[in-house]
């Protein structure tokens, strides 16, 4: 099959696509033939090297962590789901490569009949994050939740699941997205010198928590949050520690339920199917800035690293 992989750290040109064995569903696990998979900004920073003291990579890697498309292979001591399926859900963190004509899955949901391919294929990822620190952040009904870079494929996704928990959402982004953000449920405001004030215009009050996807601008976010603890980031920052910032990231957990990696928090695969009735009620939709062919992931990588795209940049065929 045919699958993305890179065989040193570097720019976007160091991926291409190789012809590589096809993976197999081991126990509890599905394989899907892939109709669309997601590029990460987090994912982009493991090619380039940034993260190789955080995330220690085998080489050649192979990209890819969430996916969509149609189940081929049922592994041992599955159940609900069949041959033939459609689904979306995301790989193991130590295993990836779902940037691929078939990836096999650790999590799933149904697919919703509401996205296409493109949506789904980006979908898992932004989902399990943005669950994840809503939790850590235990952002509920009448709170005020700022997220800043929330044009992003997470912002996005985070801004709507927050609303749909009853919060009031702050989202920070260019001007050129704001009536977009609007669209989402969310207050926009735009990031850079000043930030504090036009948060105090639009939250009088405060604001109750910070969901960081942007990174860059940590004493601010902890200035308007009023207290680290309530500052989550999930951009690669090493300095989050220094200012007592919680730097998220997703690994596998083991038998007892504990996370897997140096810092990193339990994956909030149970955010899947809250997506799933979101959507089915029409409150969650995975906006997609680009689609590009699994030839073109170079192309992808570097539109990722751009910073300028509006949702879930993606990969098909």
């Amino acid at each position: 099959m045919r699958a993305v992989q890179f065989n040193e750290y570097g720019p976007p040109s160091v991926l291409y696509v190789a012809e590589v064995e096809a993976p197999h569903a081991g126990p509890g696990r599905i394989r899907v033939a892939v109709r669309a998979s997601g590029i990460s900004p987090g994912e982009t920073l493991i090619r380039s090297g940034a993260m190789r003291d955080m995330v220690p990579t085998a080489l050649p890697y192979r990209t890819g962590f969430d996916a969509a498309g149609v189940v081929d292979e049922v592994g041992e001591g599955v159940t609900g789901v069949e041959i033939g399926d459609e689904v979306f859900g995301m790989a193991d963190p130590a295993e990836r490569g779902a940037n691929a004509e078939y990836a096999v899955l650790a999590a799933w949901a149904p697919k919703p009949a509401a996205w296409t391919w493109e949506e789904a294929g980006g979908a898992a990822g932004g989902v399990e994050t943005s669950t994840r620190v809503l939790d850590r952040l235990a952002v509920g009904a009448g709170q005020t939740l700022l997220v800043q870079g929330a044009a992003g494929g997470v912002g996005t996704i985070a801004v709507q699941m927050a609303v749909a928990r009853g919060a009031t959402v702050i989202g920070t982004a260019s001007e050129r997205n704001h009536g977009f953000l609007r669209s989402l449920g969310a207050e926009p405001a735009t990031y850079g010198a000043g930030l504090a004030g036009r948060v105090r215009a639009l939250a009088p009050g405060g604001v109750d928590a910070v969901f960081d996807c942007a990174g860059g601008a940590l004493p601010d976010l902890v200035a308007i949050a009023g207290d680290p603890a309530r500052v989550v980031t999930i951009a690669p920052d090493l300095t989050a520690a220094s200012h007592g910032v919680h730097l998220s990231h997703g690994a596998p957990v083991d038998e007892t339920g504990t996370a897997l990696g140096v810092g990193a928090d339990p994956l909030a695969v149970h955010g899947l199917p809250i997506a799933v009735a979101l959507a089915r009620e029409g409150r969650l939709r995975v906006p997609v800035a680009a689609a590009f062919p699994l030839a073109e992931a170079a192309a992808a990588h570097e539109l990722s690293e751009s910073r300028h795209a509006r949702g879930k940049i993606v990969l098909v065929g």
